[in-house]
């Protein structure tokens, strides 16, 4: 009796489809996955011989992803992230553990909703555990897609790192400018290239999302980008330089939120409504939430709506 497709699919072959897809090379995908390349590529042809279908073409010197491979790629993340799962769950079980929903948060919510929704998780007498990771966008998505994260919570992506991730908008912000208060420039009506010049300055990294929002503001007003500037968006050197140091601070306004609010940091007179920007809740495609999760994506989404509601429109 000939076998089934099913029954000559393995694991490794969606781990690396999905990975090859994500990273649209086969040398980076065997690096991710700690392979050689001629391994990939026979993991691919032997994929493409169960499917009966080519999943990759050739595009110049790189390659993307086939008709029948996009059609493929959204079921195969989706089968390799449950199967995951599945074995977190067993796991669990083993453990006598309560469920665990894991977080990954960019630093635009730290600080702001996700506090609110985990106290709002608690409130509601709910029995899981919360794992939060914070770190830079591509980790945590990286993370996410692998099925080691749940949701992450943070800006939307570009589309290139939405490889078989949704995303789900639940409010828009802004990226601002601050010092702390009593700086010199903290009550000037205009700020001039002089003036950036002449103070240290904190900039998003280049693997920050904010990071082309950031430049795009500072060319449509026709100021300067120091060499020197501090690439950082931890929000700790933030406060400390803008504070002890006299630095300028471009950063998403949810990460400075309530120092503006008490008056210990004062956004600069920059029209910055270029900057505004989706924040929400990438998820694995395809992917049903558990009990627990789904609380928790509830309790966001309340805690967003609520602040969507006292942020001022982009003008």
């Amino acid at each position: 009796m000939a076998l089934k497709v099913s029954d000559r699919l393995k694991l490794r072959h969606l781990e690396v489809f999905v990975e090859v897809a994500r990273q649209k090379s086969v040398g980076r995908a065997g690096e991710r996955l700690a392979l050689t390349q001629p391994a990939v590529s026979r993991t691919l042809r032997e994929l493409e011989q169960v499917l009966g279908k080519p999943l990759l073409e050739r595009e110049g010197r790189g390659i993307r992803l086939s008709p029948f491979g996009e059609m493929f790629l959204g079921h195969a993340g989706a089968s390799l992230a449950a199967a995951r799962n599945g074995l977190e769950a067993l796991t669990r079980i083993d453990r006598a553990e309560r469920p665990l929903v894991r977080i990954g948060a960019l630093p635009t919510v730290s600080g702001s909703v996700l506090p609110g929704a985990v106290a709002r998780f608690r409130a509601a007498g709910r029995v899981g555990r919360l794992r939060i990771s914070t770190g830079e966008n591509e980790q945590l998505l990286d993370r996410l897609r692998a099925g080691n994260l749940d949701l992450v919570v943070g800006r939307l992506p570009p589309p290139e790192r939405m490889v078989a991730l949704s995303f789900e908008p639940l409010y828009r912000e802004e990226v601002v400018v601050v010092v702390a208060a009593g700086h010199p420039l903290a009550n000037r009506a205009r700020i001039t290239a002089e003036d950036i010049g002449a103070h240290p300055m904190l900039m998003p990294g280049p693997g920050s999302i904010i990071r082309p929002f950031a430049e795009r503001l500072f060319v449509e007003h026709g100021l300067p980008i120091p060499p020197d500037a501090v690439e950082t968006v931890s929000a700790g050197i933030g406060r400390g330089m803008t504070r002890d140091h006299g630095a300028l601070w471009v950063i998403s306004r949810g990460v400075v939120e309530d120092d503006l609010a008490a008056g210990r940091l004062v956004a600069l007179p920059i029209d910055t409504r270029s900057t505004w920007g989706a924040v929400g809740l990438c998820l694995r495609t395809g992917r049903e939430l558990s009990t627990e999760e789904a609380a928790l994506v509830t309790a966001l989404r309340e805690v967003c709506a609520d602040r969507q509601a006292r942020l001022p429109p982009p003008a």
